[in-house]
């Protein structure tokens, strides 16, 4: 135990600086989210489906969640089932395995749906591409509608991501 108290105390903290609060990623986050809400006028319900990812584009979506981007106090949330969903955020190369569980909760979705594929893995397989394990990009599967790119997004390109499929929605 004592070898590892010694090596904190020369290491220090490893962790970095919070964001300040004038920041300029801040106020683009609240400007994208306050206007979603006067798109959509009341909450946009967003289903999460990761098909085969590595993980580092859930971390990015889950850090929407935290109070810097505080994403369900402004109307947009997260829903368990895609039954309720307006939105499907899909990250990572589709599996064969998940391939008909995609399939499934697309359908699921009541219209009009919106997808969003998140990441390069979700654009076209990224480094995974298509193989014998891998159906490649969400949209060999599914419809999409707009590709985040990213290995992975910044929480910001996400809600950009999010924000641009929207508004085009509406102009159909």
């Amino acid at each position: 135990m004592w070898k590892i108290v010694k090596q904190m105390a020369r290491g220090g903290i490893a962790t970095e600086a919070p964001p300040g609060t004038g920041d300029a990623l801040r106020a683009e986050a609240e400007r994208i989210q306050g206007e979603l809400l006067a798109i959509l006028g009341e909450a946009l319900a967003i289903r999460q489906v990761d098909a085969g990812s590595c993980n580092g584009c859930e971390l990015e979506i889950h850090a929407l969640g935290y109070p810097y981007y505080n994403i369900e106090g402004l109307g947009l949330r997260f829903v368990a089932s895609p039954r309720h969903a307006d939105l499907l955020l899909v990250t990572g190369p589709v599996s064969r395995n998940m391939q008909q569980a995609l399939r499934r909760t697309y359908d699921a979705t009541p219209e009009p749906k919106l997808v969003v594929a998140v990441g390069d893995c979700g654009r076209d397989g990224g480094m995974f591409g298509a193989g014998y394990a891998s159906c490649g990009g969400v949209a060999s599967v599914i419809p999409v509608d707009l590709v985040v790119p990213g290995c992975p997004p910044a929480p910001i390109e996400i809600l950009r991501g999010i924000l641009t499929a929207v508004r085009r929605r509406r102009r159909v």
